[in-house]
């Protein structure tokens, strides 16, 4: 949700800010804003509602100023409009603040100001932090932010200007990320490293608890009782051109397309066909360790409990280890039964979900060993989990997730597979996998070299309102990303469900206005999967299904099929998820979404 920019340094702060927002917008938001400064001048400061091309139009080349900050926000307190967008300033305009998170007990400190005289412009949570800082500012902006920040409960990761200290921000970081950039006589502050990669790659990861100032000299990070903090400068590991469309129409059609590299570099030395296992460095545990576990529990919210749910299938299968998945959400709050023989996994793509991190942190409070498994370097849970591993799907920039799924299919797959060779599954069997496992990459090459059929198929069906996905097994979730994944991006309404249990409700849907597509495995399943169609297909439902090549019977009973290539039987779920992202991705396209930024939703979602 919401992105920070800062800059102090000698160029137009404007053209940076603007330029480092544009960057943050797959995060999503509604509104978008600067402050830009010099010295002995008085702020200039433009926000308004809606994009950051909208806002652009508001920002003349005349808009001087060496330092400012800026902000894209996704509404939380206060409807929609230019007043609530941020930054906000307090009531004589000389402090200036952008803020990430919600401060829960706003209301509170709000009406304690308006009793002493303050005005609000806002409806925001966030203005009553500009209002204390101009409140109690001593001379001193650091001095004055760690006087506040203890007045507040919440979360935040804010940014502050202040009218008698030009060139300075002060940053502060409680549950929302900040990141710093270190330039040549210029300093970059900014919630996420893609806002600053066009101008450095040298970064500073700030921890809950720690504050920055910077200028275009250089930075101090501090603690709220003034304590230095040494920190470590990280060289962000991501191109440019990793942030860039390369042609493609969408960072959603470019990110699907990718993921026949993205699989081979997360396989990429962590598969060993002479002991026919997988290794992954990071978890920081002895094979003895691992020995010892005796439960897997995988924590994840959204499209990464889909790839949690296989996870755990997948153990269970092939390591005959318990395991299951839990949302992240809810696990923090039902006093969760923590054990020293249960190994936890935390899986997110930012590695800043908030949910996500908060149960984390509940399990490691509790005694529990937490590994993570996330997409970026540096992120939270990266820092703060006891082990783990990074996906290295790069950058995935469109708001629905794509590449991160199947590159978090592919760390569970190796895991299986290492702790299934430590207990019972023999040599044969787990070089057999690793083969089949390396052939996926041309798998899926062979399935988007035929997406025009996809397309097709989309150009048919997005005039239907509703939609079911129906899988089993390992394709059980498959299914209920497949549905997420339309909803998400094109707005049809659409439940994933076990073709097992339509007879128990679902099949009281079953029209001939709403499509019920089934992923069709060659498994142990499928003939029952079959079945399910048939009993689909006799109520006058429209049928689409994935199949495997081949399958002639399933190309008799649907109305529609794509066809995928033959694999191993467990690992259907890497091709049958790629037809569904592309289902969704065209559905959107004929229904005019915007795909990359869909409607309300946060790439990052750093609430709870």
């Amino acid at each position: 949700m919401c992105g920070i920019v800062g800059y102090c340094g000698a160029r137009a702060a404007s053209e940076v800010l603007l330029e480092g927002l544009k960057r943050l917008e797959y995060r999503g938001y509604d509104s978008a804003g600067i402050c830009v400064g010099s010295s002995g001048t008085d702020f200039e400061l433009l926000k308004r509602k809606g994009k950051i091309r909208d806002l652009r139009e508001i920002v003349g080349k005349d808009v001087a100023g060496t330092f400012g900050i800026g902000h894209t926000r996704w509404a939380t307190h206060g409807e929609v409009n230019d007043i609530n967008a941020h930054p906000h300033t307090s009531e004589s305009g000389d402090v200036v603040i952008v803020h990430n998170g919600i401060i829960e007990n706003y209301l509170e400190l709000r009406t304690l100001l308006e009793k002493t005289g303050s005005v609000f412009q806002s409806d925001t949570d966030s203005e009553v932090i500009a209002y204390l800082i101009e409140k109690y500012y001593s001379g001193n902006l650091e001095e004055t932010v760690r006087k506040v920040l203890p007045l507040l409960k919440g979360t935040y990761g804010i940014a502050v200007l202040h009218k008698n200290e030009p060139g300075k921000i002060v940053g502060a970081r409680n549950g929302s990320p900040l990141v710093l950039g270190v330039g040549n006589q210029e300093m970059f502050l900014a919630s996420d490293v893609t806002a600053i990669l066009a101008y450095t790659k040298n970064a500073v990861y700030l921890n809950d608890g720690e504050l920055v100032t910077l200028t275009s000299e250089g930075y101090r990070t501090f603690d709220i009782h003034d304590t230095l903090i040494q920190k470590q400068v990280e060289e962000i590991g991501w191109e440019l051109e990793q942030i860039e469309k390369k042609g493609f129409d969408h960072y959603m059609e470019k990110e699907i397309h990718e993921q026949v590299a993205s699989i081979r570099r997360a396989f990429q030395g962590r598969l060993n066909k002479d002991s026919a296992t997988g290794h992954l460095g990071g978890l920081n545990m002895l094979p003895y360790e691992l020995l010892q576990v005796k439960r897997v529990v995988i924590i994840a919210a959204g499209t990464s409990y889909h790839a949690g749910l296989i996870g755990a299938y997948l153990i269970e299968k092939l390591a005959r280890i318990s395991a299951s998945a839990e949302l992240s959400s809810e696990l923090r709050y039902k006093n969760p039964v923590v054990e020293h023989d249960t190994l936890y996994f935390v899986v997110s793509q930012s590695g800043e979900t908030a949910d996500t991190l908060y149960a984390m942190r509940e399990v490691q409070r509790k005694g529990g060993r937490v590994l993570g498994l996330c997409n970026v370097i540096g992120s939270t849970i990266a820092r703060e989990s006891n082990g783990g591993v990074y996906l290295h799907s790069g950058p995935e920039i469109a708001v629905a997730s794509t590449k991160a799924f199947t590159s978090q299919l592919a760390i569970f797959y190796i895991l299986a597979l290492s702790l299934a060779r430590m207990r019972h599954l023999s040599v044969e069997d787990g070089l057999r996998i690793i083969q089949a496992l390396e052939k996926l990459p041309d798998h899926i090459q062979r399935i988007l070299d035929q997406a025009d059929k996809i397309e097709e198929l989309a150009k048919k069906y997005h005039i239907y309102n509703n939609f079911l996905f129906l899988g089993r097994g390992l394709n059980y979730p498959v299914a209920m990303e497949g549905a997420l994944k339309l909803k998400e991006i094109s707005y049809i309404h659409a439940e994933g469900y076990s073709a097992a249990e339509i007879k128990h409700g679902p099949i009281a849907l079953i029209n001939d206005t709403t499509p019920s597509l089934f992923l069709v495995p060659d498994d142990a399943l499928r003939d029952k999967v079959i079945t399910n169609m048939k009993e689909v297909k006799a109520r006058n439902g429209r049928l689409i299904a994935v199949a495997v090549e081949g399958d002639t019977e399933v190309a008799d009973i649907a109305d529609d099929v794509f066809f995928i290539p033959h694999t191993d039987e467990i690992l259907y779920p890497f091709l049958m998820v790629v037809p569904t992202q592309l289902f969704a991705y065209y559905c959107a396209i004929e229904l005019g979404r915007d795909v990359d930024q869909p409607r309300n939703l946060a790439k990052s979602v750093t609430v709870e």
